[in-house]
């Protein structure tokens, strides 16, 4: 078998993204390497004084149907994947007047720009689905062993590093590009599935699950140190939230910041009137409605002044500078807002390790999926994105909340959607009061919550996030203080729990619908 040829003789430029572009081609050229581009990318090349052959000179067909037939040509693929070591493939390739093509730089028509930018215009969606770019880029990564593949600038110095020194690209080198080539090409087809599977609506979950995430941030390291981390966006779902926020100050983000700050700003995002969560381990250590953001800071630290030590904290409202100075005697780990008062940014810098993080506005993420890894596999659901108005409550004892149970009922409810289950709130006027997480029967959750609170429990209302399976759960939250209590129903000792809180004088109400949260 004859040796391959290791210099690059020809190039293929055609890109959307000309950053570098110029420059690659310009070295390229000075190293003897022949240009073939298309387009915009030859336009741009010529125009900085280099020769350019057009792919149309290279295959002998025109340009057609508005650009979008040009390069799905034998002349274009077969130059990119004949094996070079295969002699009946040289053959071949010579026979039909196939040069080789040694080098190609592509990257894609804007696709997910467009389709986050303009998601109703369809039409100019669907034509920034490019066809003719992954099939090079997929047959130039099927022969890499031969062929270069760059779909990213910031790659160009590297491979240009490598053939100043060695007049070639290394194997390792090639198998890397690709790699990194294949994955551009499944992000690219994952991203048009997600836009389209998003317009056809319907709550069916695929067969096939193809998932497109961008590193945005390397993690020092996950839960623990000796676990590697990064964050991951989806390039489609671009919310208010700690993925997309704006760190104005304080030390990097660990993997357990992003967690909790992601419960806490899901938690006040559930209320339209002024609200604050304090967050430990992904459950509220305190949460609470108030006049402004410094009132509701006030009372949710009142509701576990302990655990709020080194927690996270999250607001609905721009951080006054008022509320920003109640903060200033509390160790937190890190504070997310929509916004921050110039003052209550000076306030929060001079805690320098403080990560302060600016959303810019509050949404709820409607609709989407949800994603936990499973050994072997992944659970994917709906997500339990139903509003605080969602919900009606239904009277089954025989006295019926007070106007001032009723709302704290419905605040109470809310935050229990946010605790780990078993979960259970006990809410004095809107803001918590004792919180009961993650327990492994409900009964004991109903205890911890009470074991929690800061102070007497009398008068307050109790929100449970699934059934009571029995009327121990009730009996415990009478002993407690009471006087009010909401939870889905349906289990089949309903009739039980709702005669133990009309023997104990307690207002029950059903919603009908459960939150658990795991």
């Amino acid at each position: 078998m004859p040796a391959r040829e290791t210099r690059m003789k020809r190039a293929l430029l055609s890109v959307f993204d000309k950053n570098g572009i110029v420059a690659l081609a310009r070295e390229l050229h000075g190293a003897g390497v022949e240009i073939v581009s298309t387009g915009g990318t030859a336009r741009a090349l010529v125009e900085a004084g280099l020769p350019v052959r057009e792919v149309s000179d290279l295959t002998g067909f025109p340009e057609m149907l508005d650009g979008r037939v040009k390069t799905l040509h034998p002349k274009v693929h077969g130059g990119l994947l004949a094996v070079r070591g295969n002699p009946e493939h040289m053959r071949q390739a010579e026979s039909h007047g196939i040069g080789m093509i040694d080098l190609v730089v592509i990257n894609l028509y804007p696709f997910e720009q467009t389709a986050r930018e303009k998601p109703d215009a369809v039409g100019e969606v669907i034509e920034m689905i490019d066809i003719g770019g992954p099939a090079m880029i997929r047959s130039a990564s099927k022969n890499h062993a031969d062929v270069v593949v760059l779909v990213d600038p910031r790659d160009y110095p590297g491979v240009l590093e490598e053939l100043r020194a060695t007049g070639g690209v290394s194997p390792a080198t090639r198998l890397s590009l690709a790699t990194r080539a294949f994955a551009h090409t499944a992000a690219y087809d994952a991203l048009i599935f997600d836009y389209l599977s998003r317009r056809a609506g319907g709550r069916e979950l695929p067969d096939l699950l193809p998932l497109a995430f961008r590193k945005t941030l390397d993690l020092r390291y996950g839960e623990n140190p000796h676990q590697t981390a990064a964050l991951y966006a989806d390039p489609l779902e671009q919310v208010p939230g700690p993925v997309a926020a704006e760190q104005i100050s304080g030390k990097e983000l660990s993997f357990n910041n992003l967690l909790d700050l992601d419960a806490a700003w899901s938690l006040v995002c559930d209320f339209e009137h002024p609200a604050c969560a304090i967050i430990k381990h992904t459950n509220p250590a305190g949460a609470a409605l108030g006049a402004d953001a410094a009132d509701a800071w006030r009372q949710a630290l009142a509701a576990d002044p302990v655990s709020a030590f080194g927690g996270i904290v999250a607001f609905n409202r721009p951080v006054t500078a008022a509320a920003a100075a109640a903060m200033a005697s509390t160790f937190l780990e890190a504070v997310i807002a929509p916004d921050f008062e110039p003052q209550a940014i000076e306030t929060l810098r001079a805690k320098k390790n403080l990560r302060i993080m600016r959303t810019g506005s509050v949404a709820r993420p409607s609709g989407g999926r949800d994603y936990k890894r499973v050994a072997g596999g992944l659970l994917v659901q709906e997500r339990d994105g139903i509003a605080p108005a969602d919900f009606e409550m239904k009277v089954v004892t025989r006295r019926a909340p007070t106007p001032a149970e009723d709302a704290s009922l419905r605040f109470a409810w809310v935050v229990a959607r946010h605790v780990k289950s078993n979960a259970i709130v006990y809410a004095r006027g809107t803001a918590t009061a004792g919180v009961g997480a993650g327990q492994m029967s409900r009964v004991d959750a109903v205890r911890f919550g009470a074991a929690k609170a800061v102070g007497p429990l009398a008068g307050c209302v109790l929100a449970s996030d699934a059934f009571f399976p029995f009327r121990d759960g009730v009996d415990e939250a009478s002993r407690a203080g009471v006087t009010a209590i909401v939870q889905p129903g349906g289990s089949v000792k309903d009739a039980e729990v709702i005669t133990a809180a009309d023997e104990h004088d307690i207002a029950m109400v059903l919603t009908g619908r459960r939150h658990f949260r795991h």
